[in-house]
């Protein structure tokens, strides 16, 4: 039996709609061995509707923190989704070294001053092949400052399915290298499925690129409500075994542990 854990999930802390109780509720009744809490940072600040107020950051360390204790059967995790904003860093790891997070997630929402998530609008009439270079560098550059454990949704560019019409290859290469050179693990996404995407992030085609490189991956859901937490989680694991992977990466106090599918 696989060995199942959800890293990614969202709470009333930040744009989620259930509390904690309830997600970790779905997660027992899911077979998940490990829950993951990370809800939204922005390291500019928490004035975004989709973010966490970081006045509200010792609240949530204390409350994820007294689950860990009050939930014997299921091992309950503290994490954060931490947008990377070039130049920000320092804010970054003020956040990051406040509270005793078992992980952090990284994150690239923004090109400039949009996110790429929001709306098909932000592609409209745009280079599509540069705004993908644009991303995919971005998401390097955040592998590359040593702040986070995972990479996030590490091609959320596709998730309005524009695409380039060249072939990009080398862009996943490219991200592939810099996984493997930073020592910085990926998610296997599944909630494209819930998007117009209608997919995981990242491509299920460029997976086998990310295994011949020895990228450390892990399942999970980036879930907003319980229901949807280890939503697709079988397929996501059968599809890995296929693109070469064997063994999933699992965190501890900032420590990253590698697990056998079976």
């Amino acid at each position: 039996m696989i060995y199942k854990t959800d890293y990614h999930i969202h709470t009333t802390y930040s744009d989620g709609r259930e509390g904690p109780e309830a997600c970790i509720a779905a997660a027992i009744k899911n077979g998940l061995r490990e829950i993951g809490f990370s809800d939204h940072i922005n390291p500019a600040g928490g004035h975004l509707k989709w973010t966490m107020d970081h006045e509200r950051l010792p609240d949530y360390a204390e409350h994820i923190l007294r689950l860990k204790k009050l939930y014997p059967e299921i091992a309950v995790r503290m994490g954060i989704e931490l947008d990377y904003l070039p130049g920000m860093e320092k804010e970054s790891c003020r956040i990051i070294d406040a509270f005793p997070f078992d992980y952090i997630i990284g994150s690239v929402h923004y090109l400039g001053d949009e996110t790429v998530d929001l709306g098909p609008g932000f592609y409209i009439g745009k280079d599509i092949s540069e705004i993908y270079e644009n991303y995919f560098n971005l998401v390097c550059e955040a592998a590359s400052t040593g702040l986070y454990d995972i990479i996030g949704h590490a091609d959320l560019v596709r998730i309005h399915r524009f695409r380039p019409e060249e072939d990009i290859t080398h862009l996943y290469s490219m991200m592939a290298s810099a996984f493997e050179i930073h020592d910085v693990a990926f998610e296997l996404n599944t909630n494209g499925r819930n998007r117009p995407l209608q997919d995981f992030y990242p491509d299920r085609k460029y997976l086998p690129l990310f295994a011949e490189h020895g990228v450390p991956v892990c399942v999970n859901s980036d879930a907003h409500l319980p229901e949807r937490i280890g939503q697709f989680s079988d397929e996501a694991y059968e599809l890995l075994k296929r693109s070469g992977y064997n063994e999933m990466a699992v965190f501890k106090d900032r420590e990253r542990y590698m697990i056998p599918f079976v």
